[in-house]
């Protein structure tokens, strides 16, 4: 019996000693999310944690959308010995001192989603850009809302034959909020459409501001507006919460609102009839993609991601490329329960 007793304590101390061995060989990566707190971002942390499972060890910092925090973080993963640095940027024009920072210990540096400048890029041979181009979502965008306005006359409220919109844009610095508030409305007009814009206005990505934006708009010009363009789907659903506290999606009271990511709070919008359609930004791939490139690099493999081929900045596949691309998808009432099952 002793016998059997220390053959168990034997199995168990290898078992152990192999998990630690093992725990110990996986390279140490420092990631920062801009904003714990940003809904999207949430779920691309999710994949990030599962794709690194015992594959790598991950320390996720909260940036707390404070650039000089997440410098500081930076520094402090730099400090650690952190073998490779995966960073969605606070301010993607500040990223020069989160590159020089790399530079300085010539560490990998993945950032993703939230698109610095190609010209910031160039200078960093370590440096990788994961993310979606901003100007297909807003072309999408603008797609869903032309179809609607087209199959939809009583869209036109005053019978003018002008499509008279509110647009809710993210961070006015992001390059996400630029091209999809730009885009959007290309599309449109693109369709052969004329459009007025009635207002628009920063909400930050973020929900409750969308929410006071859409109410202070709905006060000041009421019936006038006819479409809502938000940059994400956070602000799309701020704006829903201000069109029913003013009794719109009742009675035949409706208000097209449109938006981008495709996140499950959005999807359960389509499916009340809320939110006329959004784009796919997909947390998974991107968040998949994210990792798989940061691990590579922080073992010394070349850069590489089954999830789409390396390509070069203006989207064109390039096997020595510093960005991948992860497709955009329209979502709409026609095909969302296929997103809802993921």
């Amino acid at each position: 019996m002793k016998k059997g007793i220390a053959i168990t304590l034997a199995m168990t101390f290898l078992v152990v000693f192999g998990a630690a061995l093992s725990a110990q060989s996986q390279p140490r990566i420092g990631v920062c999310i801009y904003k714990f707190a940003d809904t999207f971002m949430s779920y691309v942390r999710n994949q990030l944690e599962v794709a690194a499972v015992g594959k790598a060890w991950l320390s996720i910092q909260d940036s707390q959308y404070d650039q000089p925090m997440q410098n500081d973080q930076v520094d402090q993963f730099i400090a650690e010995g952190m073998k490779g640095l995966a960073i969605n940027m606070v301010d993607p024009s500040a990223v020069s001192v989160i590159i020089d920072k790399a530079m300085s210990r010539n560490l990998p540096l993945v950032l993703f989603n939230r698109e610095p400048e190609a010209s910031d890029m160039a200078r960093y041979d370590k440096a990788y850009y994961v993310g979606a181009k901003a100007q297909q979502s807003g072309t999408m965008e603008g797609q869903i809302v032309a179809q609607y306005w087209k199959t939809h006359p009583e869209a036109d409220r005053n019978h003018d034959g002008v499509l008279e919109y509110v647009m809710l844009i993210g961070d006015p610095s992001n390059t996400d909020a630029k091209y999809r508030t730009e885009y959007s409305v290309r599309a449109v007009t693109a369709a052969g459409i004329r459009v007025l814009k009635i207002a628009e206005d920063t909400a930050m990505w973020d929900r409750p501001k969308a929410q006071e934006k859409m109410a202070a708009w709905l006060e000041a010009y009421g019936r006038k507006i006819e479409i809502v363009f938000a940059n994400n789907d956070d602000m799309a659903l701020g704006a829903i919460d201000a069109l029913k506290a003013d009794g719109y999606f009742r009675k035949g009271k409706y208000m097209p609102v449109v938006g981008v990511d495709a996140t499950p709070p959005a999807l359960d919008a389509l499916n009340q009839g809320t939110l006329l359609g959004t784009v796919l930004n997909d947390t998974v791939k991107q968040g998949q993609a994210t990792f798989d490139l940061v691990y590579a690099l922080s073992i010394g493999r070349p850069a590489y991601t089954p999830i789409a081929p390396m390509a070069n900045a203006d989207g064109f596949a390039d096997p020595k490329g510093h960005y991948v691309w992860v497709p955009y998808i329209k979502v709409t009432k026609d095909n969302y329960r296929e997103f809802m099952k993921k």
